[in-house]
Protein backbone atom coordinates (compact mmCIF):
# COMPACT_ATOMS: atom_id res chain seq x y z
CA UNK A 1 0.00 0.00 0.00
CA UNK A 2 1.17 3.53 -0.82
CA UNK A 3 -0.05 6.80 0.62
CA UNK A 4 -0.35 10.38 -0.55
CA UNK A 5 -0.47 12.76 2.40
CA UNK A 6 -0.68 16.41 3.35
CA UNK A 7 1.02 17.88 6.40
CA UNK A 8 0.30 21.31 7.85
CA UNK A 9 2.91 23.27 9.74
CA UNK A 10 1.64 24.47 13.09
CA UNK A 11 4.50 27.00 13.09
CA UNK A 12 3.70 28.84 9.83
CA UNK A 13 0.50 27.19 8.49
CA UNK A 14 2.24 26.05 5.28
CA UNK A 15 1.35 22.75 3.60
CA UNK A 16 3.57 19.89 2.48
CA UNK A 17 2.39 17.16 0.09
CA UNK A 18 4.22 13.86 -0.23
CA UNK A 19 3.88 10.14 -0.84
CA UNK A 20 5.26 7.12 1.00
CA UNK A 21 4.83 3.40 1.53
CA UNK A 22 4.98 3.76 5.35
CA UNK A 23 2.88 6.67 6.54
CA UNK A 24 3.54 6.30 10.26
CA UNK A 25 7.32 6.14 9.82
CA UNK A 26 7.41 9.01 7.35
CA UNK A 27 5.31 11.24 9.62
CA UNK A 28 7.65 10.46 12.53
CA UNK A 29 10.67 11.41 10.38
CA UNK A 30 9.05 14.71 9.39
CA UNK A 31 8.38 15.68 13.01
CA UNK A 32 11.83 14.54 14.15
CA UNK A 33 13.46 16.98 11.71
CA UNK A 34 14.91 14.25 9.49
CA UNK A 35 13.27 15.56 6.30
CA UNK A 36 15.05 18.65 4.98
CA UNK A 37 12.00 20.19 3.29
CA UNK A 38 10.01 20.29 6.54
CA UNK A 39 12.80 20.45 9.12
CA UNK A 40 12.35 24.14 9.92
CA UNK A 41 8.54 24.10 9.73
CA UNK A 42 7.94 21.78 12.69
CA UNK A 43 5.77 20.81 14.42
CA UNK A 44 3.57 19.32 11.73
CA UNK A 45 0.19 17.69 11.80
CA UNK A 46 -1.27 15.22 9.34
CA UNK A 47 -4.39 16.80 7.87
CA UNK A 48 -5.14 14.39 5.00
CA UNK A 49 -4.07 11.08 3.53
CA UNK A 50 -5.32 8.57 1.02
CA UNK A 51 -4.25 5.03 0.23
CA UNK A 52 -3.27 3.81 -3.24
CA UNK A 53 -2.65 0.26 -4.38
CA UNK A 54 0.28 1.12 -6.64
CA UNK A 55 3.19 3.54 -6.33
CA UNK A 56 2.45 5.39 -9.57
CA UNK A 57 -1.07 6.21 -8.37
CA UNK A 58 0.30 7.75 -5.17
CA UNK A 59 2.81 9.83 -7.15
CA UNK A 60 0.07 10.97 -9.53
CA UNK A 61 -2.13 12.04 -6.62
CA UNK A 62 0.79 13.93 -5.05
CA UNK A 63 1.19 15.94 -8.25
CA UNK A 64 -2.57 16.63 -8.32
CA UNK A 65 -2.33 18.62 -5.10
Amino acid sequence: MFYTYILKSIKDQSLYVGWTDDLKSRFTKHNAGKVLSTKFRRPLKLIYYEACLVKQAAIKREKYF
